[in-house]
């Protein structure tokens, strides 16, 4: 066969707009078939939205949930700050830079080399949290609470058992503060579990478990690092179920305001009638028999003091009886108990 006649025979079998048809395929984004619930085909010209979902790293906090734990986190980092510049006696500026949920595997896999871990407890919660603090940041701390100037250590290095015996006031006033956050829990206390000084061998939680973890850059003098919190998910599960029940009385709260009838501007020139009374008192049947036009019964002393104040049928208020600008009057000095 000639290269003429099998030029001939390509042709025959791809033309150009096979061709470029091909092209645009390859180019295009990969397309499979996807069910409904139902187990129904979607068709080919139904649009629809699909989103990749990690079954590896399930996300168990709805965006709601993770942004009133963002704006509680703000705030404790906030007051930890001014906390931290008290105790040092030296601006410590604190700013969170991230805060996202991982498996406990990652989380541990990512801790440097070397550094400074202690691990927590919290009462009234299960499970044990992780504090990862860089070693630079905490013998800068050291520094400052031995007298020093708060000057960066450009070493790396492990701390020796005395500046872990300092550092564990800092990490006291770091926990401290973040359960003052949580209103909802009250009267948890941080417990120091241990200090690890490498994340390798870290076994607090199962590798697959889901944790929060709060990164927070940390300026102090001209030491500028960053330390992390981690939070197991059924750590703090109960505070997040407590803070979603919270807001959702709250949002019912609102939605029943919205409910009320609004006032409707045709009730305003309803009249009501107005009167005031005064409560009963006893006199005896002769005395009831003898009563005529022009008679003068005595009534209790603080009778006026005690005036009821009728609208319509129903007793609203107790006033107080007497004369304002020569006109008879009652001045109301407080609801009635007991009427709506």
């Amino acid at each position: 066969m000639s290269a003429e006649d099998s030029g001939d025979d390509f042709s025959e079998i791809l033309n150009q707009s096979d061709i470029d048809r091909l092209m645009e395929d390859a180019q295009g984004t990969p397309s499979g078939i996807v069910y409904n619930l139902e187990g129904e085909k979607f068709g080919s010209d139904e649009k629809i939205n699909i989103e990749a979902y990690d079954f590896r790293n399930p996300v168990f906090l709805t965006e709601t949930e993770l942004r009133q734990i963002r704006i509680r986190h703000e705030k404790f980092v906030h007051y930890l700050s001014a906390r931290l510049s008290m105790f040092l006696r030296l601006d410590t500026q604190l700013k969170m830079s991230k805060l996202y949920t991982t498996t406990y595997q990652k989380f541990t896999e990512a801790i440097p080399n070397p550094t400074f871990i202690s691990l927590f407890q919290i009462d009234k919660l299960e499970g044990i949290g992780v504090m990862d603090v860089n070693p630079r940041l905490a013998m800068t701390f050291i520094n400052r609470m031995l007298g020093g100037r708060g000057h960066s250590i450009k070493d790396e290095r492990y701390l020796t058992e005395i500046e872990i015996t300092l550092m564990e006031d800092v990490i006291y006033i770091i926990l401290f503060e973040w359960c003052r956050q949580w209103t909802e829990y009250t009267g948890m206390e941080p417990i120091i579990a241990g200090q690890e000084n490498s994340g390798r061998f870290l076994n607090t939680a199962s590798p697959d478990a889901i944790v929060l973890i709060l990164d927070i850059e940390v300026s102090l003098g001209d030491c500028s690092e960053t330390m992390q919190l981690c939070f197991p998910y059924f750590m703090i599960e109960p505070i997040i179920k407590t803070m979603h029940a919270n807001s959702l009385k709250f949002n019912q709260g609102k939605q029943a305001d919205k409910t009320k009838p609004a006032w409707t501007k045709s009730y305003d020139n309803i009249t009501v009638p107005v009167s005031a009374e005064w409560e009963p008192f006893e006199i005896q049947v002769r005395d009831l028999l003898n009563l005529r036009p022009g008679d003068i019964l005595e009534m209790p002393e603080n009778a006026l003091r005690n005036t009821r104040i009728r609208l319509m049928n129903t007793v609203c208020f107790i006033g107080e009886a007497g004369i304002d600008s020569d006109h008879n009057a009652v001045k109301i000095t407080r609801k009635h108990i007991g009427e709506k």
